[in-house]
């Protein structure tokens, strides 16, 4: 069999002089492994067992492998390709996205090993597997490919045709820029929502299994001992209070 297919990476396409990927479907398959891996990570807090996420990250390691290979394989990218095959291809270069894979892929490789070859789960994986599902977010709702602008930080080479045309210099029409008062809003939304965050798994007092789970998830090692050490004490004191 002909290793051509291996180093032929993207699709030749008339007009373009780089070769090119489809981003509707990447953008696609960004959806449907951020809904999978939300939906793994979901399960692993509230049942407290890692069955899916370990599916979840061998399908998620093995589908980023054969992108970096060859996308046309791929099969999150296929399936993506199923629901905008009636959709207008938006081009982008392949390089810079085989370039965001490959960091993708960087990024599955520990967490393959440590979450299913040999399962220690801890707070800093976990963070792992949020920043993976923020990258997929970032990419199926805003067009983002941040492996792509670290591209063009790295590489002599700048990326060609990128989503949405951001690697062309062209000038923000009106809809597209922030007025004074529009800025305020966003900073403020940015602040209420991290706060808002923080004060949830830090501050309110956890009254559902989940956000229990979730917030000793994200305690340091100390922060979950003293957590320990505090519970037994208070069942020692319960235990010693009871009548007999």
């Amino acid at each position: 069999m002909s290793m051509k297919w291996l180093f032929e990476y993207g699709e030749k396409v008339e007009g373009y002089d780089v070769r090119v990927v489809n981003e509707r479907e990447a953008r696609a398959a960004a959806g449907i492994l951020f809904a999978l891996g939300l939906l793994s990570l979901t399960n692993a807090v509230m049942l407290h067992h890692g069955v899916v996420t370990r599916y979840f990250i061998s399908f998620f390691t093995l589908d980023f492998l054969i992108r970096v290979l060859n996308p046309s394989y791929a099969p999150s990218l296929l399936v993506g390709r199923f629901f905008v095959q009636n959709q207008t291809p938006e081009y982008v270069g392949a390089a810079q996205k085989r370039f965001a894979w490959g960091l993708g892929l960087l990024l599955a490789l520990p967490m393959f090993y440590y979450l299913v070859i040999n399962w220690q789960p801890n707070p800093m994986k976990v963070y792992v597997c949020v920043l993976c599902l923020v990258l997929l977010l970032s990419e199926s709702a805003f067009s983002i490919c941040v492996g792509c602008k670290i591209y063009n930080l790295v590489m002599s080479s700048s990326a060609r045709y990128c989503p949405g045309g951001v690697c062309e210099i062209k000038r923000k029409e009106k809809i597209q820029t922030f007025s004074p008062l529009q800025k305020l809003i966003v900073g403020v939304s940015f602040v209420a929502l991290v706060v808002g965050s923080y004060n949830y798994f830090y501050k309110l007092e956890n009254k559902t299994h989940i956000g229990k789970v979730v917030g000793e998830m994200m305690m340091s090692e100390e922060e979950r001992k003293a957590l320990e050490e505090a519970e037994y004490l208070k069942e020692l004191e319960a235990f010693e209070n009871e009548d007999f």
